[in-house]
């Protein structure tokens, strides 16, 4: 079992990259960039300035590795460290000019000039490959005691250590790594936390624009929340600082009042906010509706089966046909409308926000509620085929009640399938989050993917691209291993068989 794990986990290592790479080609090279800038309001406001214009749309461009683009002061630093001997400056003479085409056609770049100034800046298209290598190449962030190189700070003490900060308690510190404090502990589930790996999945554009797409998704939302603190320069204060996050601030943009609070170069931070995150909101919503599927549609199955014919079967058979029946819009619709009206829930989650229960109730139960029927359906149906088994008539031959033969024999064997339609339920529930998140406007990743393609912020496109693809074939893996440890005659080849 151990190496069919192991070559499962390759396997699906594999299956995330081609989905990741499939669908960053596409977006890449099928759909024009210039739609990024379609829901950006600065684009107007920037019309009046048209070389402000270009070198906002050429560093968004940059940003979203669509090109590397060196404006006027990087292309003179550039040609300077090419060449120490020569000075290059942005004047408009015929030096200048041959140093600046010079410097670009030997690094493959395009020379061209602003509209209004005519300063000279550089501009290389990408080719795809290169953008998805790059993509690839910075996606895991490994903080080390080398990571920091400050110019203005070349004696920066470099190490690793485990000791009893004044501010956070025991903690592996570092210095020289971007992070601070490497490995924590506080109250907050997992309460083992740490700063070493981090993902980057690009810069968030337009939409969250200058956010990491990591902190978009995975970065708390909602009003700031105060903690009080004792910093090691003995000031207690209330801040919604997260001291956790503390990390390494050049001292040419070093905050003077943060530096005498922690009497370090570890000064910016995060900031400690009170709702989830939005995958911290889909993760809550969508485990609750999973429980709630199986809570309801087991038993009415199980019902269905053992009273195949009669007036039960035939009324859930009715009441499922209705349901499928029924697009998941108009559905939301209706229960949302029943819920707000007879039972006084919010029918918008921002109406009491994150921290009021019955914010949650209506779209995590109607988010369950649409994956019942067909659990219901297929079930039954496995729960039926079961009453034909020879199992099943050789325990009637001894006597055993039919409540006994349900609950010994034919329950056991059908939690196999239970087990294995559980990845199926959580690939459903992406699909469902994606329309109750939007309806009852959920801050959530759901409702992030069809919003980030609306703005065409392609960057947040691909992370929950990225995302799903973890989710729907590690939850087929996670079947896979359940299976097996349910029912212990299953064994789990590298070949994929089952014997």
């Amino acid at each position: 079992m151990k190496k069919y794990i192991f070559f499962r986990i390759l396997r699906s290592i594999v299956s995330i990259f081609l989905v990741t790479t499939l669908t960053y080609i596409i977006i890449y090279t099928m759909v024009p960039r210039r739609d990024v800038f379609k829901q950006d309001p600065n684009i107007q406001k920037m019309a009046s300035n048209p070389d402000n214009l270009l070198d906002y749309e050429q560093t968004a461009y940059d940003k979203m590795n669509y090109i590397d683009y060196v404006d006027t002061k990087g292309l003179i630093s550039k040609v300077e460290n090419a060449h120490p001997d020569v000075t290059a400056t942005a004047k408009h003479t015929a030096t200048n000019a041959k140093l600046f085409q010079d410097w670009a056609k030997q690094n493959g770049y395009a020379l061209h000039r602003y509209q209004v100034s005519k300063n000279y800046y550089a501009v290389r298209e990408l080719p795809i490959w290169e953008r998805v290598s790059r993509f690839y190449g910075s996606l895991i962030q490994i903080d080390s005691p080398w990571k920091i190189h400050d110019s203005k700070n070349p004696n920066l003490a470099r190490y690793l250590k485990i000791e009893n900060d004044k501010t956070v308690g025991w903690a592996l510190v570092g210095s020289g790594t971007k992070y601070r404090y490497q490995i924590y502990f506080n109250g907050s589930f997992p309460y083992i936390h740490q700063n070493i790996l981090k993902f980057d999945l690009g810069t968030s554009y337009p939409t969250f624009a200058g956010n990491s797409v990591t902190q978009v998704i995975g970065g708390r939302q909602g009003q700031t929340v105060s903690t009080k603190y004792k910093f090691p320069n003995g000031q207690v204060m209330n801040t919604a600082d997260n001291v956790y996050t503390r990390q390494y601030q050049s001292r040419a943009h070093r905050d003077e009042m943060a530096y005498d609070r922690y009497k370090d170069d570890y000064t910016n931070t995060d900031q400690v906010n009170q709702d989830p995150s939005m995958i911290g909101t889909s993760f809550r919503a969508g485990i609750v509706a999973l429980i709630v599927s199986y809570v309801i549609a087991i038993p009415i199955a199980l019902g269905m089966a053992r009273m195949k014919g009669k007036w039960f079967d035939r009324f859930f058979t009715a009441v499922v046909t209705i349901f499928i029946s029924i697009p998941g819009l108009a559905f939301i619709y209706a229960f949302r409308y029943l819920g707000s009206q007879f039972f006084g829930l919010p029918d918008s989650f921002p109406t009491k926000g994150a921290s009021a229960i019955s914010s949650w109730v209506l779209p995590t139960i109607i988010l369950g509620m649409m994956g019942i029927w067909g659990i219901v359906i297929w079930f039954r149906r496995y729960m039926i085929d079961q009453q034909q088994s020879d199992y099943v008539k050789f325990a009637k031959a001894k006597g055993l009640t039919d409540r006994e033969i349900y609950r010994r024999h034919i329950f056991k064997n059908a939690s196999i399938p239970i087990v294995q339609g559980i990845p199926g339920s959580i690939i459903g529930l992406i699909g469902g989050a994606m329309m109750t998140e939007t309806i009852f406007a959920m801050p959530g990743m759901g409702k992030m993917l069809p919003n980030a393609i609306t703005d065409h912020n392609n960057t947040v496109v691909i992370g929950l691209v990225f995302i799903f693809a973890i989710i729907s074939i590690m939850s087929t893996l996670l079947g896979d291993i359940l299976m097996s440890i349910v029912d212990p005659r299953i064994k789990l080849s590298t070949s994929g068989s089952e014997e």
